[in-house]
């Protein structure tokens, strides 16, 4: 079970899609608002409740510029927790004008496996500072004008002008993770309707290209699914693991900008 809420943030980040336009006031309409949060209920295997996962939207300003600052946090629960514990803590700082990240926390701690890490992104030089807080260290890596983390990645992709994908076109995406900038693409698998706890609702589907090895069977071993609205939430990830396989639901949402769209049956 080890990194399992880790993927599943790093998924999260990877597939909601949204299109943005303005508002009456020239501002940007984004597909996301102060006060959205959403909670994903994990389970291994299709059996064991492995955990839940939430993400949420909050505001804040920096050296005078409006920002969002994005949280999200993972914790293992019930018989998979009494055999590795996880508790995962994720922070990412994005001004609103650029939806650009300055500021990543990732403070995590599974199995007894740790991390304690601060990223500062410095678009003057392109350079990004990591402070390991574990190791009491600080280094510096140059990145592209173009990067995102973990967490930005996600609201970034929301409010961007995505029509017309066609079946088999490939998405990429450059994060910086750690310490050095990781190109990660995603295909297009189609449109389908799939059965949630609230009903039946429309969605796109996805599949990330993923390294395999340690954690995944092979490269193509997750599928994501989102809504096909404005909001552009995830619904389900199923992911292939080297041992058993992980999956994950939408469990609770609020605070969505735009209406969730549900197909009810007569």
């Amino acid at each position: 079970m080890k990194k399992l809420i880790n993927l599943l943030i790093l998924i999260i980040s990877m597939y909601s899609f949204a299109q943005s336009s303005g508002n009456e006031n020239t501002e940007t309409k984004f597909a996301f608002q102060k006060g959205e949060w959403l909670k994903f209920r994990m389970s291994y295997s299709n059996f064991f409740n492995a955990g839940y996962s939430t993400i949420e939207v909050r505001e804040t300003t920096n050296n005078s510029k409006e920002a969002f600052h994005i949280i999200g946090k993972g914790k293992s629960t019930g018989f998979i927790s009494l055999f590795f514990k996880v508790n995962d803590n994720y922070e990412s700082f994005i001004y609103k004008e650029s939806l650009k990240p300055y500021r990543f926390i990732r403070k995590i701690n599974e199995g007894g496996h740790t991390k304690d890490k601060e990223i500062l992104f410095d678009y003057d030089t392109n350079h990004a500072i990591v402070k390991n807080h574990k190791h009491k260290t600080e280094k510096k890596y140059p990145i592209s004008s173009n990067i995102q983390d973990m967490l930005s990645s996600l609201y970034f992709l929301r409010n961007q002008k995505i029509n017309n994908l066609s079946i088999g076109e490939e998405i990429e995406l450059k994060m910086f993770l750690d310490q050095e900038i990781t190109n990660f693409k995603l295909r297009f698998l189609g449109k389908e309707i799939i059965k949630t706890k609230y009903g039946n609702v429309r969605a796109l589907k996805f599949r990330p290209i993923v390294q395999a090895g340690r954690v995944f069977k092979e490269q193509e071993s997750v599928t994501v699914w989102i809504s096909d609205d404005k909001n552009k939430i995830p619904l389900r990830i199923k992911a292939s693991l080297a041992v058993g396989s992980l999956r994950a639901d939408l469990d609770e949402f609020k605070g969505l900008v735009h209406p969730f769209n549900i197909i009810f049956n007569n």
